[in-house]
């Protein structure tokens, strides 16, 4: 087999691994599984770093090392990939001053040239950047190499944005349900304390939660959990519920 053979090889099974990643449960090691991953497989890569917009500015998700991240605000490739959409990069901080902040800020952590690249993810704007120590280090193959990688990138960042949503949603549910559940208790506890029907036993709930500012389902609980503690009366009358 010859060496370029056994690059592709080697690339193929990195983008196998980094496909199953998406199938861990645990998304936020597997973000970070994969920007390491990311620095260990592309050519002259010292560290990499996945950012997204947000509403609150730039942030970073994930980072292969633990040096504090660039901060977002400072103009640079970086945020120019997440406001433009594009790919952005810096072969040379000493010779290349279109960031010469950034450019400076990328020296003291050790690093002369980055490379930026937007990722095609649906439900959100991110991009991964990759550094390196060397200049011009990332030519047409690591460029062609990272093409390839942002795209699992991309499928891993909709899987984890999916992920939450689907464990918000369930979140929710469970409250959703939890909670009629205490209102349909604590509707039993006011029809047979106040000798009312459903629909009227709902109408004082909701009334005692508006006079003192509470929500229904605290109210509920609270009745409910008074009946279960001997102390319904006391619960009864801190509501004004006779």
């Amino acid at each position: 087999m010859t060496a370029e053979a056994e690059k592709l090889l080697t690339l193929a099974q990195e983008l196998a691994e980094v496909s199953r990643l998406v199938e861990d449960d645990d998304v936020t090691n597997a973000i970070g599984r994969f920007v390491g991953r990311v620095a260990r497989t592309v050519p002259g890569c010292a560290e990499t770093e996945l950012s997204e917009l947000t509403d609150e500015g730039i942030i970073v998700i994930a980072s292969s090392g633990t040096a504090d991240p660039l901060p977002g605000k400072v103009s640079g490739p970086i945020s120019e990939a997440l406001r433009y959409r594009e790919p952005r990069r810096l072969d040379d901080t000493r010779s290349d001053r279109r960031w010469p902040d950034f450019g400076t800020r990328l020296e003291r952590r050790g690093f002369r040239s980055c490379l930026t690249l937007p990722l095609p993810a649906r439900r959100s704007t991110a991009v991964l950047t990759l550094f390196s120590a060397q200049p011009h280090q990332f030519a047409e193959t690591a460029y062609d190499i990272m093409l390839l990688l942002t795209v699992q990138a991309g499928v891993i960042l909709d899987n984890a944005t999916l992920f939450q949503d689907g464990h918000r949603m369930i979140e929710q549910l469970q409250t959703a349900l939890d909670t009629r559940q205490a209102i349909g208790q604590a509707q039993g506890l006011v029809m047979r304390c106040c000798h009312c029907d459903a629909p009227e036993s709902f109408r004082v709930l909701v009334s005692a939660s508006q006079n003192s500012n509470t929500k229904l389902r605290e109210v509920a609980t609270t009745l409910v959990t008074a009946h279960e503690q001997d102390t319904l009366a006391n619960a009864l009358a801190k509501f004004g519920i006779t």
